[in-house]
């Protein structure tokens, strides 16, 4: 699979409903990232058995503790299960104080290297980069500086064709195909053409997040045309002057940035405890834009060719 993203929480301010605090865990190709730790959020790794020790790279919105507090509770435990790979933590101005004074008066020494990353919410920019993914922040329109986050898969290698393949073709000249080479003799003689030994990549898959934020449509010359958007979706349309007031969004609004951004997909999420059934809001989205979805605990979303 391509990117699988797993919703580890979907409530806003409070757990209501057996609704958790806001988390994801993004999976490309089998490396982790973890978006938002709202509370509870290790217990729903554990509960959904994905191994927090493989999360290499945490990314925090903001700073109002929906979306942040469980991240100490989660570092401490990688700490005392004996983690000793470094981890990434991006997030806005502010939080590496707020980690680094806990460890303080604790006096806690991390057994691994933890860095920090400061993400400017004022503007979009590359924030990660690895072999399969490149991270780019979006600036929200929140209370209080507030970023979303791109995951763009990188071009895949070429596919192999594995009945064109001799038998004693190298390891060393494979990867060299796949990287859409063509393969030369020491002599210079052209021995294998990649169009005859390879298909196209697999398709490379968008996933937006964007979390908590009113109605702003200067995120979507970011986020158009992506496969999959996450967009907060706290209120119903009854409720706009709440959620205007309180810089949130509608189930109607994200939908309506999801039909004006032509994405494929939209995840709605971070739901007010005032709400106990949900599918109204669903309801509510796909009247805008018919492919909406409620991105409650435990379903898993996945983009795949």
């Amino acid at each position: 699979m391509s990117i699988r993203v797993k919703i580890l929480g979907s409530s806003s301010a409070t757990p209501a409903h057996r609704r958790n605090h806001t988390s994801q865990l993004v999976n490309v190709e089998g490396k982790y990232y973890l978006v938002d730790c709202g509370e509870g959020t290790q217990l729903q790794l554990k509960r959904y058995k994905l191994r927090a020790q493989r999360i290499n790279n945490i990314f925090i919105s903001h700073l109002h503790g929906d979306h942040y507090l469980g991240l100490m509770g989660l570092l401490s435990t990688m700490h005392l299960m004996g983690r000793n790979k470094p981890l990434n933590l991006y997030g806005p101005r502010g939080l590496a104080e707020i980690i680094t004074l806990q460890l303080r008066y604790s006096e806690t020494i991390f057994n691994y290297d933890l860095k920090f990353i400061e993400v400017d919410a004022s503007r979009s920019q590359v924030i990660h980069e690895d072999e399969l993914i490149c991270v780019h922040s979006i600036p929200l329109n929140h209370r209080i500086p507030c970023s979303g986050f791109l995951f763009e898969e990188k071009t895949k290698n070429r596919r192999i064709r594995r009945e064109m393949l001799p038998d004693d073709m190298s390891v060393r000249n494979i990867i060299r195909l796949k990287k859409g080479e063509d393969i030369y003799a020491e002599d210079g003689t052209l021995l294998y053409k990649n169009k005859d030994m390879t298909l196209p990549p697999r398709q490379s898959f968008r996933y937006a997040y964007c979390s908590d934020t009113k109605y702003d449509e200067s995120i979507i010359p970011i986020i158009e045309g992506v496969d999959m958007l996450y967009h907060e979706a706290t209120f119903l349309e009854e409720h706009l002057d709440r959620a205007t007031s309180t810089y949130h969004s509608t189930a109607k609004e994200a939908a309506t940035i999801a039909q004006k951004a032509n994405v494929g997909k939209l995840l709605l999420g971070h739901f007010s405890a005032r709400y106990k059934e949900l599918e109204p809001l669903e309801a509510e989205a796909r009247e805008v834009f018919a492919e909406s979805y409620l991105a409650i605990e435990g379903e898993e979303f996945i983009l795949d060719s």
